[in-house]
């Protein structure tokens, strides 16, 4: 049996019965499109974060770029964020003809570096744009600070967090607005592409709605402004609904397999993911470092376990962006994690059993690298 860095079937098989009710729900409701299933779902997902709106849409891309778009975001405006995440980070901000500013990371947790945003605002900077990398939520009071004092919008990219905490808050509740993607790995994932947005701004959320469906206030009505056909499908919002109810439970499993990573593995020269302060790490991926990544991967193979490297080519060095003028060593911390760091296997349904497989692995292939 080969172990990947994710599994969806041992969960399906636990949850089957619910998931195929939730289909069948569905097509027996006789509403297919923006139905109560959407409704409901927006409603429960805004309730679990404390806020108002959320808008449902149709992946995690158009997640950030409806949401963007909702903030006023548009050409010729500028996006402070990092190159160290999933490149529709970036995609969403060009999309709108909007320009990102990368800043770099922080060697010890892999987030935004809040000490090195401030220089990088212009008179062109419209957001802030901070990842919540990994499940661990960024250093938000001191981004609230500049984005209040330079008039600034802050949004945050929550794709990798459902469940985290920083302070006490919910990764999602601390900004302007959010994006969350539900692609089928995320800690609340779909069986398909699924986004939304959260918002405790009504007109943030009337835009929302409005850009998600051509533009238009209502259906088959007047465009007021040209919009996207973006609608968070209702067979995805109510498998999502079902496995909201259990994303605490969720984030409790991956939080307990991190805790036996960290003990098989806490005295090897891996550096392991760091948990700041205040934050309650939700564990999406389980990012660990080392010198010689490339051969421990290449190893780990002849004992049945394939890894992932999240990401193993920062954004600003791909030849979509060169165009940025971002050459090598222009983020020399990103650039450097970018070599050394891999993903463990990490999802709720991982059996101890296979955990204890790859530490067992992942140990003796350290002792000969």
């Amino acid at each position: 049996m080969t172990i990947r860095v994710w599994n969806y079937t041992a969960e399906y098989e636990a949850e089957r019965a619910d998931v195929l009710d939730a289909v069948d729900s569905v097509f027996r409701s006789g509403q297919l499109v923006l139905g109560p299933s959407v409704q409901s779902f927006e409603e429960e997902f805004a309730a679990y974060h404390g806020l108002p709106h959320c808008v449902g849409v149709d992946n995690g891309t158009n997640a950030i770029k409806l949401g963007l778009q909702a903030l006023g975001i548009g050409p010729g405006d500028e996006v402070i964020t990092v190159s160290n995440t999933a490149a529709p980070t970036v995609v969403a901000i060009d999309a709108l003809g909007a320009t990102p500013v990368f800043v770099d990371v922080r060697e010890e947790d892999y987030l935004i570096d809040v000490g090195q945003v401030e220089a990088a605002v212009t008179g062109r900077t419209k957001c802030l744009l901070p990842v919540h990398l990994y499940g661990q939520c960024a250093d938000m009071a001191p981004l609230r600070e500049i984005a209040d004092r330079r008039g600034l919008a802050l949004f945050e990219d929550c794709a990798q967090a459902h469940g985290a905490r920083h302070h006490g808050r919910l990764a999602g509740s601390m900004g302007d607005a959010a994006a969350f993607s539900f692609y089928p790995t995320k800690v609340l994932g779909a069986y398909g592409d699924g986004g939304a947005v959260v918002t405790s701004s009504a007109q943030t959320d009337q835009r929302l709605r409005r850009l998600r469906f051509y533009g238009m206030a209502e259906r088959y009505y007047v465009v007021e402004t040209p919009g996207h056909n973006s609608r968070l499908d209702e067979v995805q919002a109510e498998i999502l609904r079902r496995k909201l109810r259990r994303l605490d439970g969720y984030v409790a499993a991956r939080r307990a397999v991190a805790a036996r990573y960290a003990e098989g593995l806490g005295d090897t020269e891996l550096v392991l993911p760091r948990v700041n302060p205040g934050n309650e790490h939700a564990h999406y991926v389980y990012v660990v470092r080392h010198p010689r990544r490339d051969e421990i991967i290449e190893r780990l193979k002849a004992y049945g376990i394939e890894l992932n490297i999240s990401y193993p080519w920062p954004v600003h060095t791909m030849t979509g962006f060169a165009r940025l003028g971002h050459g090598q060593g222009a983020l020399p911390v990103t650039e450097r994690l970018a070599g050394q760091i891999f993903s463990l296997p990490m999802y709720p349904s991982l059996s101890l059993d296979l955990q204890d497989k790859v530490i067992d692995s992942l140990r003796r292939v350290l002792e000969t690298v």
